[in-house]
């Protein structure tokens, strides 16, 4: 979601008038609370639905311990492996460790975020979006059927990003169907080492994919994070991921399709153009300022009248 939040424009307002559906994506950056998520399905309409990106620290440790290392002041990391016997040379790392490592405490505490959104049938499916630095091999399946052995009973999207696991297709598919866990579909820059799907669904349950846009010279070098997702899919790019989803709608019970590139609310674009596609209703009104900034959904939409606070947040 944008980080801009002027005042008089609700984003989730926006987004429940629009679609039936969200990807929540700040929930990677903290455990979510229940306060808040309750207030989520109350302000949204019952069929509205909410998938949840898993807690950084249960899918990208390196980030989890660097952020963590940075919150600490060193007494406090002294004192706390001073108590539990480590040597000076073993403190930092070896807490850090031991603090990064998901337990059972940090596994209830993400249920019970999400627990609103479960109980009152507003869940979508968990997301666990690994880095491409998480390669194939005995430990990382190991982890990840433990990862999945712990959220049993919620339906979960995997995403994988290195090569490895499309290489050896055949374990990564019984590992995951093993637990009735998605394979999550993935469109983004493809370089030596990134994944290789087929877009096919790997379980019957439901099917998940996401769209992260193709800005290849942005994706590892940019000032700002966001700048990888800054592109604009085609008419002709989104056909191929339209007809996709049409026919694995058709074969599975439910079907979750989001747009990530986000910059500039070109991942709002590009799904109103996959509805369109689609031969859905397109809902809610646009600004004209949007329809100026992407006339390719001119006459697809609903125009309203003009809205500063929406041109500030996206644009």
């Amino acid at each position: 979601m944008p980080r801009r939040r002027p005042k008089g424009f609700d984003e989730l307002t926006f987004y429940a008038e629009h679609f039936d559906t969200v990807e929540v994506n700040s929930t990677f950056y903290g455990q979510p609370r229940p306060d808040v998520t309750r207030k989520w399905a109350e302000r949204t309409p019952a069929n509205f639905e909410f998938s949840v990106k898993l807690y950084q620290q249960f899918t990208h440790p390196r980030m989890f311990k660097e952020r963590l290392a940075s919150r600490l002041p060193d007494p406090e990391v002294s004192n706390a492996a001073a108590a539990l016997g480590w040597s000076e040379a073993q403190r930092e790392p070896a807490l850090l460790d031991a603090l990064a490592r998901p337990n059972d405490a940090d596994l209830d505490a993400f249920r019970r975020g999400i627990d609103p959104l479960a109980s009152s049938g507003r869940l979508g499916a968990l997301l666990a979006q690994f880095p491409a630095s998480f390669k194939d091999a005995p430990s990382s399946r190991d982890y990840l059927a433990n990862l999945l052995r712990a959220f049993a009973g919620y339906p979960v999207a995997v995403e994988l990003r290195h090569r490895s696991w499309s290489d050896g297709i055949g374990g990564t598919l019984a590992l995951l169907n093993t637990f009735g866990a998605a394979w999550v579909q993935i469109d983004e820059p493809k370089f030596r080492f990134s994944i290789r799907q087929n877009y096919l669904p790997n379980v019957q349950g439901f099917y998940y994919m996401r769209l992260h846009g193709r800005n290849a010279a942005k994706w590892w070098r940019h000032e700002k994070s966001e700048d990888r997702y800054d592109y604009l899919y085609s008419a002709a790019e989104l056909k191929e991921f339209s007809d996709t989803a049409d026919a694995a709608r058709q074969l599975v019970k439910k079907l979750y399709l989001y747009t990530n590139n986000h910059f500039s609310a070109k991942s709002v674009a590009n799904a109103a153009m996959i509805k369109q596609q689609l031969g859905e209703p397109i809902d809610g009104e646009y600004p004209p300022e949007f329809i100026a900034r992407y006339p390719e959904l001119s006459g697809a939409v609903k125009v309203g009248s003009p809205a500063a606070t929406l041109s500030r947040t996206f644009f």
